[in-house]
C-alpha cells in the first residue's frame, strides 16, 4: 500500500505484523530514502492501543505538522509505525472528535465495530468473540455466568504457539525470571465487581451528575478491554524488539550519518522502548526516546524496585543505549493510567474492601504507569514541568520526566487525558530532547 498523502514531507511508514516482521518494501524505501533525500534527523513515531491504521496516520500528520516551523532549517524525515493494534471503538483516539470516535455505546454490549476488531486481531476465534458478545448482551445474573465469561476472554488471548509474543509481556524481572501476567482472570465475578466500581467512580468524578450503582457486566466489559490490553502489551515489546530495533540498526548500517528520535504514544512507548533491546550491538544512532503517556511500569528502566530488591525493570539499563536523553511526559490528568492501569495490572486479593478508586490510588505506587507519574527508581533521573523541559538545555544523557499535565488536560472517563497529546510544545520537546535544529 503506497504511502498517504501527508502535510510533512519526506514521510515513509513501516508496517509490522504481530510477530515483529517489518513489511520489505516499506523499509527498503526508508532504508534508500533517507540518503537520497538528505535526511539528518529522522522521527520514527509509533502509535499506541485503541488505534487502527487511519487513526494513526492521522495522528502522525497532526503531531509532524508544526515541526517544519519550528526547525525550519533541519533536514528532517518522518516515519510512521503501524503495527496491528486492536482498537475498542467505544474509545477516543486522537485526533478524532468525541461524536465520530465514538460516544459510548450502550455498555455492556460489544458493538459491530469492536466485535469485528477482535475478530481481525483474534484471527480464528470467532466461535469465542460470539459467545463473550452474547453473554453481555444477555448480562445473566448468575456468579457463574461471570466465571465462565472471564475464561472464555482468558482463552480468547492466550497466545497461540510457537509465536514469540509470550516473552514480551513482562515489566519487572526477579532473579532472571520474568514477572508473569496478573491472575486477573482467577475470580472474575470479583475482578469485574471491582472495575465495574472504579468505572462507576470515575464517571462520578467526571462531569456527570451522581452515582450510579455499578453494574458488574459493566465491569465484565472492562475486564474483556484489559485482556485485549494484556495481549497488545505483549505485541508492543514483540514488534519493538523483534522488528523496530532490527531496522534502525540495518539503518545505522545503511545511512550510519542520521539521527533517529523515537516518539511513542501509549504502547507506542513502550514498543520504542523494547526497540532499545533489539538494536544490534555498537548502534548509537538514537539520539532521543520521547515516551508520551507510557503505557507501561513506572519502574520499566530501574535496576532495582523499591519494594523488592531482587527484582527490577524488564528494560534496565537500556536507556544507555541512547546516545541522547529518555525523555518521559507524564499526565496526572490521565486517568486510564492512574486508575485503570494499575487495578487492572495487580488485582490484589488483600484489597478486596477498597474501593475502585482507592484501589487505584494504592497501588499506583507498586503497580503504576509512565505516562502517569513518570520514570521511576532511577538514580540521576531529572525532573521538569514542560514550560521548564522547553526554556532549557535538556541533559545530554540519561532519564528525564517532564510534567505536561498543563497541556495533556483534557478528556473524559473512564480514560481521561490519555489520548490528548495533538500539542505544538509536545512536537518542540521532542525536537528539544534531540537537539534538532
Amino acid at each position: 500500500m503506497a504511502d498517504p498523502a501527508m502535510s510533512v514531507t519526506p514521510y515513509w511508514e513501516l508496517t509490522f505484523d504481530a510477530d515483529g516482521d517489518p513489511g520489505g518494501r516499506g523499509r527498503d524505501r526508508l532504508l534508500t530514502g533517507v540518503t537520497e533525500r538528505g535526511v539528518r534527523d529522522l522521527i520514527v513515531f509509533a502509535h499506541g492501543w485503541n488505534t487502527d491504521r487511519s487513526g494513526a496516520t492521522r495522528l502522525y500528520d497532526r503531531f509532524f505538522a508544526p515541526v517544519p516551523r519550528l526547525a525550519p532549517a533541519a533536514r528532517v524525515g518522518y516515519v510512521g509505525v503501524l503495527w496491528p493494534a486492536m482498537r475498542f471503538s467505544d474509545e477516543p483516539i486522537p485526533d478524532f472528535p468525541r461524536a465520530v470516535a465514538a460516544e459510548p455505546a450502550r455498555r455492556p454490549v460489544l458493538d459491530k465495530d469492536t466485535r469485528h476488531a477482535l475478530l481481525e486481531t483474534f484471527p480464528g476465534r470467532a466461535i469465542l468473540v460470539d459467545q463473550i458478545a452474547r453473554l453481555l448482551e444477555q448480562q445473566p445474573a448468575e456468579e457463574a455466568e461471570l466465571e465462565e465469561f472471564g475464561r472464555l476472554v482468558r482463552t480468547l488471548v492466550e497466545v497461540v504457539a510457537p509465536g514469540p509474543q509470550a516473552l514480551f509481556a513482562a515489566d519487572t524481572v526477579a532473579e532472571g525470571v520474568p514477572q508473569s501476567e496478573p491472575e486477573m482472570f482467577a475470580g472474575s465475578s470479583a475482578a469485574c465487581e471491582e472495575f465495574a466500581r472504579a468505572l462507576a467512580e470515575l464517571e462520578a468524578s467526571g462531569p456527570q451528575e451522581g452515582f450510579r450503582i455499578p453494574n458488574p457486566w459493566d465491569g465484565a466489559h472492562e475486564l474483556l478491554r484489559q485482556a485485549t490490553y494484556y495481549a497488545m502489551k505483549r505485541r508492543a515489546g514483540t514488534v519493538g524488539e523483534r522488528g523496530l530495533g532490527r531496522v534502525v540498526g540495518q539503518l545505522a548500517k545503511a545511512a550510519p550519518t542520521v539521527r533517529v528520535h523515537l516518539v511513542g504514544h501509549s504502547f507506542g512507548a513502550r514498543l520504542v522502548s523494547f526497540a532499545l533491546r533489539g538494536l544490534p550491538e555498537g548502534v548509537r544512532t538514537v539520539k532521543s526516546v520521547t515516551l508520551l503517556q507510557g503505557a507501561f511500569s513506572h519502574y520499566a528502566f530501574a535496576a532495582r524496585l523499591p519494594h523488592d530488591a531482587r527484582a527490577g525493570g524488564v528494560l534496565q539499563g537500556q536507556q544507555n543505549r541512547i546516545d541522547g536523553p529518555l525523555v518521559c511526559c507524564h499526565s496526572r490528568h490521565d486517568a486510564a493510567l492512574g486508575t485503570m492501569y494499575p487495578l487492572a495490572s495487580r488485582m490484589a486479593g488483600d484489597s478486596r474492601s477498597a474501593t475502585g478508586l482507592d484501589m487505584g490510588r494504592a497501588l499506583g505506587a507498586m503497580w503504576g504507569a509512565m505516562g502517569h507519574d513518570g520514570v521511576q527508581a532511577v538514580p540521576g533521573t531529572r525532573a521538569y514541568t514542560l514550560a521548564e523541559a522547553l526554556e532549557a538545555r535538556l541533559p545530554a544523557s540519561g532519564c528525564v520526566n517532564v510534567d505536561a499535565a498543563a497541556v495533556v488536560r483534557r478528556g473524559g472517563p473512564p480514560a481521561g487525558a490519555h489520548s490528548d497529546i495533538l500539542h505544538a510544545e509536545l512536537a518542540r520537546l521532542v525536537l528539544a530532547a534531540g537537539r534538532v535544529r
